[in-house]
């Protein structure tokens, strides 16, 4: 049951990530009906009681980029050392093993493990469906977690047989995603504030679909008012595709085939010319940037520090648990940090920023401005980070979570329902959860 009425009581530090980014001390917070009611100190409430005593307050993060059926493949002999086509090819065919079970299942571990690490609003890019399996599979796990939830219908339509790269068993008629993604908009897409599941358009990527499914995509989408995405410039092997295949760059492709504008976002981007940031700038695309997944694939450091300074929006992937292998959300604000510092020196990006990203960040990739932020009248996503522990023993900037803190949440909040409470998601029977997906695991292996 979620409680009308909720205090979070004497917050050590509240990170609000409002317009003026403020951060309170020794703070509460009082949400009532899904929201955001009041921030202050000394609050009273009748509702329920949370304390917050050595902890650190954030916005939920919120994650724009996943492939939550993909928590069955973490690890897969084969796929472990190869780059993106190479990795691809390899787990295709296990993929088309799946069916509506693994979808759910599958769904089910990647949502509570990102709850657990403070997330409260993902995407979901889902653009296979073998043995009658449907995006509505996912959309029924994120209602058992409890998560904000944004799936794509994502779509594969050209296979070997036409020079595209996945097997021809796991593409559909054109006609056919095009028919089942209208049917889920229908269904399931929520536009209002405060909405649980809002549901977006995405064919998988240049190399899996045709130009007029991408264009037609884009008329659907924007006939539908609903949010793009795709994948997009990854790595050297993707930029060389589109220079054969389109005879352009990734970014003048998006942009000839209407894949440009605030209603689109693309994952990794990690090849970006300076031209293409100007043009994402511009239109405002935003871009989901998968740090973890980019290094585990050897795909390069994405420019966000430039994406960033010119204005492109950017927030933050997890990326597909094949190519992670991990789903947790404040390791990809950590390594964004220190890539950036990397590869543009110690003073490119600070610990503030990269949590900022993770954020309200990806909430206005998403668009969605009622998520993201402490403050009143926005959503009650809550994340409380228990600084008392070893993590930050010694730090002296406790707010500083991504250099000295927990990389798991204490308790978690969404739509003022708690979804974590002691580290432990609340919602399903775990356990259970993880048993059977392991099982699973276990059918795919043999």
């Amino acid at each position: 049951m979620q409680a009308s009425e909720i205090l979070i009581k004497s917050a050590q530090v509240v990170l609000t990530m409002d317009d003026d980014r403020t951060e309170l001390c020794d703070a509460d917070i009082r949400l009532r009906d899904g929201q955001v009611a009041e921030i202050g100190k000394g609050l009273r409430s009748d509702g329920e009681l949370v304390r917050a005593d050595g902890c650190v307050v954030t916005p939920g993060l919120v994650n724009t980029h996943h492939h939550l059926y993909q928590t069955l493949t973490r690890a897969v002999p084969g796929g472990q050392d190869a780059l993106l086509f190479g990795w691809l090819k390899t787990l295709y065919p296990i993929w088309a093993r799946f069916g509506p079970e693994e979808m759910n299942v599958s769904a089910q571990i990647g949502l509570a493990e990102l709850a657990m690490t403070g997330c409260t609003l993902t995407s979901d890019h889902l653009y296979l469906f073998p043995n009658g399996a449907r995006l509505d599979d996912t959309i029924d796990a994120a209602k058992a977690v409890g998560m904000r939830f944004h799936p794509t219908r994502g779509a594969m339509s050209i296979g070997e047989s036409d020079g595209g790269l996945p097997p021809d068993m796991l593409v559909e008629r054109e006609k056919d995603i095009l028919d089942d993604t209208i049917r889920l908009i229908d269904t399931y897409h929520d536009a209002s504030d405060g909405a649980m599941v809002r549901v977006g358009v995405a064919p998988c990527s240049p190399f899996s679909v045709s130009r007029d499914l991408m264009r037609d995509s884009a008329v659907l989408a924007r006939d539908k008012r609903v949010m793009m995405h795709t994948h997009l410039a990854e790595n050297d092997e993707d930029i060389a595709y589109s220079l054969e295949k389109f005879g352009c760059r990734p970014g003048q492709y998006a942009e000839e085939l209407g894949w440009t504008g605030e209603d689109v976002w693309h994952a990794h981007c990690v090849k970006l010319d300076g031209q293409e940031i100007d043009l994402f700038a511009r239109s405002r695309t935003g871009v989901a940037h998968c740090p973890c997944s980019n290094c585990r694939l050897g795909s390069g450091i994405a420019p966000v520090r430039d994406m960033r300074d010119a204005g492109v929006p950017v927030g933050l992937g997890v990326d597909g648990s094949a190519s992670n292998d991990a789903g947790n959300l404040v390791l990809e604000a950590r390594q964004t940090m220190l890539l950036q510092r990397v590869s543009r020196g110690a003073d490119a990006m600070s610990a503030r920023e990269a949590l900022e990203i993770a954020t309200r960040g990806g909430a206005e990739v998403l668009g969605r401005n009622d998520c993201g932020q402490i403050a009143v009248g926005k959503r009650a996503d809550i994340a409380i980070w228990d600084v008392s522990g070893i993590e930050a023993a010694g730090s002296w900037d406790p707010a500083a979570l991504l250099l000295a803190g927990p990389m798991t949440a204490k308790h978690v909040f969404v739509e003022g329902r708690q979804v974590v409470r002691d580290g432990n998601v609340t919602t399903i029977d775990l356990p259970r959860v993880i048993e059977r997906q392991n099982e699973l695991a276990r059918n795919l292996m043999s």
